[in-house]
């Protein structure tokens, strides 16, 4: 009888642990992808040069303003809710060709505060290890006129994550992204341009639960001016300046899927999101340390957070060139 007893009541609890799940998921609305928009912007479509190796460290802050629901309209003003991400990352790209294009990669290793799983406003986590961004495959073409490059890069669920809880400081969950863009050039010095990177992310379920987040659409990009700073003798160029309007666009293309007994599958409706911004980038020829700094507005959002986004990137290039002997 005790046992009996015993077994109803831990159903019980876990009927309770299922409907707060439920509360948490789809009460507050959609779930969080882990491309953090802003990342990208000017000649996105464009990779770095080829044989260098590029250490940096980057600096994203966004602080959301207000709360839009599935209309598009206020549901929450000022839910004084700021997400920080910084760490360490690593980009290279090689002179190995595939298919013409240069091969490359990129690890980052993060950590994040009030980590943002969703439209919950109950987020309150310190400075923490986050979830591992990894980018095993880019390719880049450089042509006259244009830039292309495509990219596979995934996130490892390395940051701590329990369902439902305020301090998780990932996601929970393994996520593959694919990426193509381009970078078009408007005269031959290559200093006016426009570009585009589309990605495409596939989620998949959140530890230890069957939830799982709708697979998700970003679009960034700007356009730009190139300023070429002159040495006193005019001869060389001694910094480099890139400048212009930035733009990101987020769409989640399938809804999320949250598995309630009884009630089945559980879909929201898609979130989505647009953001007009600014940008400016300065690199120093001579110690190939460059700073950038990126300003974008979020617009039009749709059942997610709405705010301003800041991203601040401090790095250093290494020339991975043979020199020539004499």
């Amino acid at each position: 009888m005790k046992t009996k007893f015993n077994i109803e009541r831990q159903a019980v609890k876990s009927i309770l642990t299922l409907f707060l799940l439920l509360i948490y998921f789809t009460g507050n609305a959609q779930l969080k992808g882990g491309h953090i928009l802003g990342a990208m912007g000017l000649q996105s479509g464009t990779q770095t040069p080829e044989n260098t190796l590029s250490l940096y460290v980057p600096g994203y802050f966004y602080t959301a303003s207000c709360l839009r629901d599935a209309n598009g309209d206020e549901a929450l003003a000022n839910p004084d809710l700021n997400m920080a991400i910084t760490g360490v990352g690593a980009s290279w790209v090689s002179n190995f060709k595939i298919l013409g294009a240069n091969y490359g990669a990129t690890a980052l290793v993060a950590f994040a505060s009030n980590t943002i799983q969703g439209n919950n406003v109950n987020v309150n986590n310190s400075l923490a290890f986050t979830d591992t961004y990894i980018q095993p495959l880019q390719l880049g073409w450089h042509h006259k006129r244009a830039d292309f490059v495509f990219s596979y890069q995934m996130y490892l669920p390395t940051g701590k994550f329990t369902a439902g809880a305020s301090d998780n400081a990932g996601l929970g969950m393994f996520m593959n992204e694919f990426s193509a863009g381009t970078t078009l050039f408007f005269n031959d010095k290559k200093t006016f341009h426009f570009s585009a990177l589309a990605s495409y992310e596939i989620n998949g379920k959140k530890k230890d639960t069957d939830i799982k987040t709708g697979d998700i659409l970003s679009v960034e990009g700007g356009l730009g001016k190139t300023f070429y700073m002159m040495n006193t003798e005019k001869t060389a160029p001694k910094s480099i300046i890139n400048a212009g309007l930035i733009y990101y666009l987020q769409y989640k293309v399938t809804s999320d899927k949250i598995p309630v007994p009884v009630i089945g599958i559980v879909e929201g409706k898609n979130d989505r999101v647009g953001g007009l911004g600014a940008e400016i980038n300065y690199l120093h020829i001579g110690c190939m340390t460059s700073a950038g700094l990126r300003w974008i507005a979020e617009v039009n959002a749709v059942n997610r957070f709405q705010g301003n986004t800041f991203f601040v990137t401090l790095a250093h290039v290494f020339s991975l060139k043979k020199e020539q002997p004499q």
